[in-house]
């Protein structure tokens, strides 16, 4: 008699665990979808283009403007420019306005969806206050081909 109501308890309690974790399980798959298009990826040029991603992949795209690259449209809110990592270039076509420290040979971060043919289309140009900022994916992926250097070490 007591083994069949310690079987039962423990019944209770297994379907009780397998219960919860299927709801847990079932919450974080929902929440993952939700967040699925909001997600974007960080990539450099060269990443950009290795990955061949499917046209309209919300991506933010980051390197350094390259010099020479910038031209305003007549309209007087469209640029075009190219973002460089020192071994690819990618060019970006944006409309809108640029923040103030936005210049050739700076760190920058677009954001815009991928195109099979053309530039990339940026909806976003990400930059902070500070001049001397450099998003850390920036910094990080121009270290890894040689082409970074910071505003400091130029002043030794």
């Amino acid at each position: 008699m007591t083994n069949t109501r310690a079987a039962k308890r423990k019944k209770k309690r297994l379907y009780l665990v397998l219960t919860s974790l299927t709801i847990l399980a079932l919450a974080i798959g929902l929440v993952l979808t939700a967040l699925q298009d909001s997600i974007s990826l960080f990539l450099d040029p060269t990443e950009l283009k290795a990955r061949n991603l499917p046209e309209g992949e919300r991506v933010r795209l980051g390197g350094l403007v390259a010099v020479d690259s910038f031209q305003k449209d007549d309209n007087g809110l469209t640029y075009h420019f190219d973002i460089t990592d020192g071994a690819e270039t990618v060019s970006v076509t944006y409309t809108g306005s640029l923040p103030d420290l936005f210049r050739e040979g700076q760190g920058v971060v677009v954001e815009g969806e991928t195109r099979n043919v053309g530039p990339f289309v940026a909806t976003e140009v990400l930059a902070k206050h500070d001049e001397n900022y450099m998003p850390k994916e920036v910094v990080e992926s121009l270290k890894e081909r040689g082409v970074f250097r910071h505003a400091e070490d130029e002043n030794i």
